[in-house]
């Protein structure tokens, strides 16, 4: 019997499938279990004993204990969410900053791609090990150290705040933009694969739309704001949720957790603790993403 013509929905649908299904077999195989696993310790005391380990059921009292009782947790998670809500922003423009100037035709133009990709590079989980190890230096000795701390605090930033507050800005506007010029190393690093994503998004902008542009006589900022941002809109989605995912990987609430388990000994409330983080993670991400979805463009 011949079989009818696979539809294209179909076809996408089966497409799509074949896309996750590396990370869904990683995730069974390999996450799920410890997941379950984790679930049933914040609910549990757990005790080493020779051999293997035993759970005794304590109920909610890890997660009493992680919000009420310990002392630095939730401070440690209130900041972890507040410095996320500063740095997105920061991160973002600075990345579509970078990459519009990147994606302009000039000489050197691959050599000044790799140097902004470069501190993704050296802050990778090898680079890390290696300099652990003694194998690499990146930072230097205390002369170099201090050198750099010197050159930084000879920048004056006076120029720039009387300059804002003469020309109107609000007081809080700039507070966030000096507090982001004294942390720009920070939004630097934190840019590198931001940048190569809105990268690749305005190079698929075509081309007619801004010769069209061109041809009725818009501005540079018009055709920024009516053209290349509506494009690179849903990228931008994109980019924030990677860059709150990002935020939460590496913090002092992870490094708690991490210290309450293996070196505190006390993998419960470690468990109650990550879950509670993770909780708040997806909170954000579910809020910031709908917000965000309803003034998307989706050019078709």
């Amino acid at each position: 019997m011949k079989m009818p013509p696979m539809t294209l929905k179909r076809r996408r649908s089966l497409l799509g499938f074949a896309f996750i299904s590396p990370w869904l077999i990683g995730f069974i195989f390999l996450f799920a279990m410890p997941l379950i696993q984790s679930i049933k310790f914040s609910f549990t005391k757990l005790e080493l004993v020779p051999g293997g380990f035993t759970l005794k059921s304590v109920g909610w009292s890890n997660f009493n204990n992680a919000l009420f009782v310990d002392a630095n947790f939730n401070r440690q998670l209130t900041e972890s969410v507040i410095n996320m809500l500063v740095n997105v922003p920061l991160i973002l423009f600075f990345s579509l900053f970078c990459a519009t100037l990147l994606n302009q035709k000039f000489r050197g133009r691959g050599l000044a791609r790799a140097m902004f990709f470069l501190p993704v590079i050296l802050a990778s989980g090898a680079v890390a090990a290696a300099e652990a190890q003694g194998l690499i230096n990146l930072i230097g000795d205390s002369t170099t150290a201090e050198q750099m701390e010197g050159a930084s605090a000879m920048f004056d930033m006076m120029p720039l705040v009387d300059t804002l507050l003469e020309g109107g800005a609000p007081l809080w506007a700039v507070d966030y933009l000096l507090n982001a010029v004294d942390r720009i190393y920070e939004i630097i690093t934190a840019s590198g694969v931001q940048i190569l994503i809105f990268l690749a998004a305005l190079q698929s902008i075509p081309g007619s739309m801004y010769e069209v542009a061109k041809i009725e006589g818009a501005t540079a900022y018009e055709t920024f704001w009516k053209i290349t941002f509506p494009m690179v809109s849903p990228l931008i989605l994109t980019n924030v949720i990677y860059t709150i995912i990002d935020s939460f990987t590496d913090s002092t609430v992870t490094r708690t957790i991490v210290k309450t388990a293996f070196t505190s000994q006390n993998f419960g409330l470690s468990a109650a603790m990550s879950w509670l983080y993770t909780l708040v993670a997806a909170l954000l991400l579910f809020v910031v993403g709908y917000l965000i979805s309803k003034k998307v463009f989706y050019y078709n």
